[in-house]
């Protein structure tokens, strides 16, 4: 097997296991389709997803506006502790839909980080003293 070949195999893995991802965590198959074709088209973001695939953990050498995909992931985690009394709006116990959220996120702000760079530095979740 050649490398563009090895590369096609891979990338045909990749999707594959996204859509799984996608199924469990109750999104359609456009979503799944969707967030491919922009994963697909950012290096950085592609090879996050590759490595968690590989190694079930965050790779952090990719960033988009100074923010890694897991510092994306623990900004939705501590946001949601934010929302704890509204339990359907958030991600309270799917691992998948906050990984693909994290992903969705990321592509984003390599369009225009500035929404959620500052969603980031103003919502936190209540754990700290004198926030409100």
């Amino acid at each position: 097997m050649n490398q563009e070949e090895k590369l096609a195999k891979a990338l045909q893995i990749l999707k594959e296991w996204l859509d799984e991802l996608t199924k469990r965590a109750g999104e359609d198959q456009s979503y799944a389709d969707r967030l491919w074709d922009r994963m697909k088209n950012s290096n950085g973001v592609l090879r996050e997803f590759a490595y968690y695939h590989d190694y079930g953990k965050f790779l952090c050498e990719y960033k988009a506006a100074g923010y890694t995909l897991a510092d994306i992931l623990v900004w939705q985690v501590d946001h949601f502790k934010a929302y704890l009394d509204r339990p359907n709006e958030m991600n309270r116990y799917r691992q998948e839909k906050l990984l693909l959220d994290s992903l969705d996120i990321m592509l984003q702000m390599e369009q225009d980080p500035t929404v959620y760079v500052e969603k980031m530095r103003g919502e936190t979740g209540t754990d700290f003293v004198d926030k409100y």
